[in-house]
C-alpha cells in the first residue's frame, strides 16, 4: 500500500525516530534526554521508527521521518539510516524517509549520501546545533550537489534548540550555527536545491521569513513550538506572502501532533490557507500526487 492522498488528514514533515528497536539508548543521549525532561517538565517518548509508523497511521497522517547523525558534534553513537528505510519500505503509506549524515565525514559523507539516495532516501536532514558545522562552509557543499542532483530535500535545523537546554554550558551546544542567514547562502549557490527551514526561527524569525520571501526554493517548517506561541509576524506570513511554503510539522516525539493540530485550530488562520500548511504545500513538495 503506497500514500493515499485523498484520506490522508495531514503531512508531518518533522518527525524522528529516537531508538533503534532492540538496542540500548546511547548513554550521551539519555544524558540530554534526562536534561530535556528536567529543563521542560516532561519525558517524551522514545519511539522506533516502526512505532512512529503504527502511531501516524492510527491518525491517518504520513510522516517525514529521520534520526540524526551528530556523531562528531555530540559524541553520540548514531541512530542508524537502515531502521528508518527499511521501516519506510514496510510502511509505505505512512512514512517518508528522510537521511542523515554527519557533514564532517567528507568524502564519506558524500558516499553516503548517493548509497542512501540509492536505497529510497527522500531528503536529508542536517542539525548544524548538534552536528557543530557552518551550513554555508563550502567544505560541505559537495554533499549539496548530490542532494541537488537527486532532486531531494535538505532540511535544516533553524533557531535554538532543546538540545542541551538546561545542562552546564548548554551541554557544548552553540546556537550560532543555526541562524538561517547561513542556509540563505546555500539557497543562493544551490538555486535547483528544495530546502526546508524547520521550526519557528527563535531568535531569527524575521531573517527566516525574509529568506523564505526572497528565496523560490526555501520552504519553513512550524515543528517545534506549540502554535499557540507563535509569533504575529509568522502568522501573519502564513497567512499572506507564504501561504504555499508554510508546513505543517510537528516535532515529534517533543510535541505531539494531536496537541499541536488542536492549538492550531485555535490560531487565525484563514479557511482557505489551512489545507494548503497542514497537507497541500507537503504534497507539492515532495511529489505525492492523489494516485502515489
Amino acid at each position: 500500500m503506497s500514500l493515499d492522498l485523498e484520506t490522508l488528514v495531514a503531512i508531518d514533515v518533522h518527525v524522528h525516530a529516537e531508538r533503534n528497536a532492540d538496542e540500548p539508548q546511547d548513554p550521551v543521549t539519555g544524558e540530554v534526554l534526562a536534561a530535556a525532561a528536567r529543563y521542560f517538565g516532561g519525558s517524551p517518548a522514545q519511539p522506533t521508527a516502526q512505532e512512529v509508523a503504527d502511531y501516524y497511521r492510527e491518525r491517518r497522517m504520513a510522516a517525514v521521518i529521520f534520526t540524526i547523525d551528530d556523531e562528531a558534534g555530540m559524541g553520540r553513537k548514531r541512530l542508524g539510516n537502515d531502521e528508518v528505510l527499511e521501516a519506510a519500505a514496510a510502511n509505505p503509506d505512512v512514512l517518508i524517509p528522510f537521511a542523515s549524515v554527519d557533514p564532517h565525514k567528507g568524502k564519506l559523507a558524500v558516499r553516503e549520501a548517493r548509497e542512501l539516495i540509492a536505497r529510497g532516501a527522500r531528503g536529508f536532514k542536517f542539525h548544524p546545533n548538534t552536528q557543530a558545522f557552518w551550513p554555508n562552509d563550502r567544505e560541505h557543499y559537495p554533499l549539496y550537489e548530490v542532494i541537488a542532483e537527486a532532486g531531494l530535500i535538505a532540511l535544516f535545523h533553524s533557531g535554538t534548540t532543546g538540545i542541551g537546554a538546561g545542562m552546564p554550558g548548554g551541554g557544548g551546544v552553540r546556537l550560532k550555527y543555526s541562524n538561517p542567514m547561513c542556509v540563505d547562502d546555500v539557497a543562493a549557490d544551490f538555486p535547483g536545491l528544495d530546502i526546508i527551514l524547520a521550526h519557528p526561527s527563535f531568535p531569527w524569525q524575521d531573517e527566516a521569513l525574509a529568506i523564505a520571501v526572497h528565496k523560490p526554493n526555501v520552504y519553513i517548517d512550524l515543528s517545534g513550538w506549540a502554535p499557540k506561541y507563535f509569533p504575529e509576524n509568522l502568522i501573519q506570513y502564513t497567512n499572506s506572502r507564504l501561504k504555499h511554503k508554510m508546513l505543517f510539522g510537528s516535532d515529534y516525539p517533543l510535541i505531539t501532533p494531536d496537541r499541536w493540530l488542536r492549538d492550531f485550530a485555535q490560531l487565525a488562520i484563514k479557511d482557505e490557507v489551512r489545507p494548503l500548511v497542514l497537507k497541500e504545500n507537503a504534497a507539492r513538495l515532495l511529489g505525492i500526487s492523489a494516485s502515489t
